[in-house]
């Protein structure tokens, strides 16, 4: 009796785990696994300075040209993986913050085929640092604002960035401080004043002659008297002529002769002194560029007359158009070496004499960096973007 119970038990356990066996399996249930949103790739730079507030901390570069062109563009060791543009930036001290030589900037930005000009780049943008082929590149993420949304705007859109400051270029355009022939050439003249007054203050009335086309009423002018003339220092050629302010003025009246009413008088007025059109629109699309040719020439003139120069300052270079300057070439600038006497020699035999002693250069150094930003034929405009040491009239420019 036990062992027929024992064969039940055992036969049904049998027929159990076969029919269990037999059935289909369930499928698996999935199981919800919870994946982050992918985080921002690398660091953004959270600060509140503007690129060009963030390349003057980081200081100017230390590379030599050498060592810049051996392996085209360096990357900033402090690049940051994205950048969101500020209101202020300039394309130069984005650039700086990405790139140890700016000039390399047209070698890693990448265009984006869905805008329409890629040069242009707004606040609010963000420039994403990333890699294709092992190369490093900047791809443009457009900032919310140039999304299209079915509503009127409120506020006009920010201004798109500059390659330089444009503040400190339209002052000094405003009031050329440097004259091309060209220029002197097609530029309308002071006929008289009322009264033959000299030294012009606010209200009074000057007349001018030589305006190729109809004034409009309200027109700003600048009066400027042609000064010294400015020889290239390599041959001696006139390359262009001092310009200095007089003062300034808008027009009143039309016809033959013009009439101004002047608005501002820094100094005597005279028969002769050529007008100026102000808010001089000068183009600064352009992006910061190593010249195509071999570039070689000398700083001829600053805009205020120092004898130092910092940076930010409009300095002018015997080289132009036809050398093959174009606007947003950059340069770099060499102090001229010393000449130092050779002393070895000095105590030999207990003589003092320096009658036979040797005559030393030293090797030029640099001292800056220098962008042009408006081209002529023989010179050109452009700005101290960089200056590690002092800078002076006649210094050395060459490409970087």
């Amino acid at each position: 009796m036990e062992w027929s119970k024992l064969f039940a038990l055992t036969l049904g356990t049998a027929l159990a785990v076969g029919c269990q066996s037999d059935r289909p399996k369930p499928a698996p249930v999935p199981v919800a696994i919870s994946v982050p949103e992918p985080a921002e790739q690398g660091t953004v730079v959270g600060d509140d300075r503007t690129a060009m507030e963030a390349a003057v901390d980081a200081g100017p570069s230390t590379a030599t040209s050498s060592e810049a062109s051996a392996g085209g563009p360096v990357l900033n060791p402090n690049a940051p993986d994205s950048y969101v543009v500020k209101r202020g930036d300039t394309l130069w001290g984005i650039a700086k913050v990405f790139l140890r030589d700016p000039w390399f900037w047209p070698e890693i930005w990448q265009v984006n085929p869905q805008v329409h000009n890629p040069h242009l780049i707004y606040p609010g943008d963000t420039l994403r640092l990333v890699y294709i082929e092992g190369r490093p590149t900047i791809m443009l993420q457009r900032g919310d604002f140039a999304r299209v949304l079915p509503r009127v705007r409120s506020q006009p859109l920010a201004g798109s960035v500059t390659a330089i400051p444009y503040e400190t270029v339209a002052a000094f355009m405003s009031r050329p401080s440097v004259l091309t022939p060209e220029q002197i050439k097609g530029a309308p003249y002071v006929l008289a004043t009322r009264d033959l007054h000299v030294v012009m203050s606010d209200g009074d009335t000057l007349y001018a002659r030589g305006f190729t086309t109809p004034v409009a009423l309200g027109t700003h002018y600048n009066v400027v008297r042609v000064g010294d003339a400015l020889r290239d220092p390599d041959d001696n050629r006139i390359v262009g002529y001092d310009g200095v302010f007089t003062g300034a003025g808008h027009v009143t009246r039309g016809g033959d002769p013009v009439t101004l009413i002047m608005t501002e008088s820094a100094r005597e007025t005279e028969a002769g002194d050529k007008l100026f059109a102000g808010g001089i629109d000068v183009p600064l699309d352009f992006i910061p560029s190593a010249p195509k040719n071999k570039t070689s020439g000398r700083i001829m003139s600053v805009s205020n007359g120092v004898t130092v120069i910092g940076q930010y300052e409009v300095v002018v270079i015997n080289r132009g158009v036809i050398d093959g300057l174009m606007p947003g070439n950059v340069l770099a600038i060499y102090q001229s070496g010393q000449v130092v006497a050779d002393n070895e020699s000095k105590g030999f035999l207990n003589s003092d004499s320096h009658l036979f002693t040797k005559k030393v250069t030293l090797p030029d150094e640099r001292s800056g960096t220098f962008m042009v930003f408006k081209t002529f034929e023989h010179l050109s405009y452009g700005l101290v973007m960089e200056a590690t040491n002092v800078i002076r009239v006649g210094d050395r420019v060459e490409n970087p």
